[in-house]
C-alpha cells in the first residue's frame, strides 16, 4: 500500500493533542489526519465486549453520520474494532492508534493489519508514537491510551471492567481536563461495572445517540439534517429514479409498471430504499416517507 509512514512534530499532532504537556516530542503517522475543526471522539472499551456492547457501540455511531466528528481508536479487539469499523460503514473518518509502530509487520494486532488498510483507504489515519518496528507489548499500551485520551474532546466507554486500560485512558481524559462519557449496563455484567464506576466519579452517562449528540454540543436538527444529506448523496441512479416517479403516493403495481422493470428487481428495490426509511408502503400505497419528501423533489 502507498501509505509511507511520515514522521510530524507537536505542531502537528492532531486534534488537541497539540496542547497537552508531557508528551512525545515527535510520532508517526500514516493516512491523512482529519482537519482540526472536526470533533474527536475517543471510543474504547472491553476486548471482550458482549452482544450489548457491540449494539450500542454501533447504535451510537451511527447516530452520528453526517456530523463532523473523527472516530479515535486503538485497533484492539473488541469495543475498539467495532468502533473504526462502524465508523468506515456510515461515512465518518476514524484514526487508529495501535500500541505499537505503524509498519504493517508491527500492527498490532496482526489480524487488524486489513483493518487499517480500510481505515487509510477511507481516508483516514493510523498514528503512533513509536518508531515503525516496536511491537506492541505491557508498557506500549498505556502510552498509546494518553495520546488517545489527549487528542479528543472527550472520550466515550463502552463496556470494562473497573481494572483495566480502558480506565486508563478515562483516567488520562480527565487529568486532560477532557469530558468522560459512560454507557450503563446491566447490574450483573462485569464489564457494566467500569462505567459504573465512572458514572458515580461524575461521567456523563450516554443512554443513546441522542444524549451523545447533546454532549458533544450538536442541535438534533443539526443531526437530521447532516445525515439526511448523507444518506441522499449516496442513492443510486436507481434509487433516485423511483424517487422522482413518486411524485404522488401509487400503488405497487403502478410503480412498478413504470420503472419498467421485472417484478422481481423493481421490488428488491423497492425493500431497499423501505430499509432505507425513504419510501413507506401503507393502506396499499408506496409514498415518499415524510422527512424525505421535501428534499427530494
Amino acid at each position: 500500500m502507498n501509505f509511507p509512514i511520515r514522521t510530524i512534530q507537536p505542531g502537528d499532532y492532531p486534534g488537541l493533542l497539540r496542547h497537552c504537556d508531557d508528551l512525545p516530542d515527535k510520532m508517526y503517522v500514516r493516512g491523512m489526519l482529519p482537519p482540526n475543526d472536526q470533533i474527536f471522539l475517543t471510543v474504547v472499551g472491553t476486548r471482550k465486549n458482549t452482544n450489548y456492547g457491540k449494539e450500542v457501540c454501533r447504535e451510537l455511531i451511527s447516530a452520528l453520520r453526517g456530523l463532523p466528528v473523527v472516530i479515535v481508536s486503538g485497533l484492539a479487539y473488541g469495543i475498539d474494532s467495532i468502533a473504526h469499523e462502524t465508523a468506515l460503514e456510515y461515512g465518518l473518518k476514524t484514526i487508529a492508534v495501535p500500541g505499537s509502530g505503524l509498519a504493517d509487520e508491527e500492527i498490532y494486532p496482526a489480524a487488524h493489519v486489513d483493518l487499517a488498510h480500510r481505515i487509510l483507504k477511507a481516508g483516514g489515519a493510523l498514528l503512533s508514537p513509536f518508531e515503525e518496528t516496536v511491537m506492541g507489548n505491557k508498557w506500549t499500551f498505556p502510552k498509546r491510551n494518553r495520546i488517545m485520551a489527549g487528542m479528543a474532546k472527550a472520550t466515550l466507554v463502552i463496556e470494562s471492567t473497573v481494572k483495566s486500560g480502558t480506565l486508563i485512558t478515562a483516567k488520562h481524559a480527565t487529568e486532560f481536563n477532557r469530558d468522560v462519557f459512560a454507557v450503563p449496563g446491566g447490574i450483573f455484567s462485569s464489564v457494566s461495572a467500569g462505567p459504573h464506576f465512572l458514572i458515580r466519579l461524575g461521567a456523563t452517562p450516554i443512554t443513546g445517540g441522542e444524549d451523545l449528540i447533546d454532549a458533544l454540543g450538536f442541535e438534533l436538527s443539526a443531526v437530521e439534517e447532516g445525515a439526511l444529506d448523507s444518506i441522499l448523496s449516496e442513492l443510486s441512479d436507481e434509487e433516485r429514479r423511483v424517487v422522482a416517479i413518486l411524485d404522488h403516493p401509487m400503488p405497487r403495481e403502478e410503480l412498478v409498471e413504470k420503472l419498467g422493470m421485472s417484478v422481481a428487481e423493481a421490488s428488491a428495490l423497492i425493500s431497499l430504499l423501505e430499509l432505507k426509511g425513504i419510501i413507506e408502503e401503507s393502506l396499499g400505497e408506496i409514498r415518499l416517507d415524510g422527512k424525505y419528501r421535501e428534499s427530494l423533489q
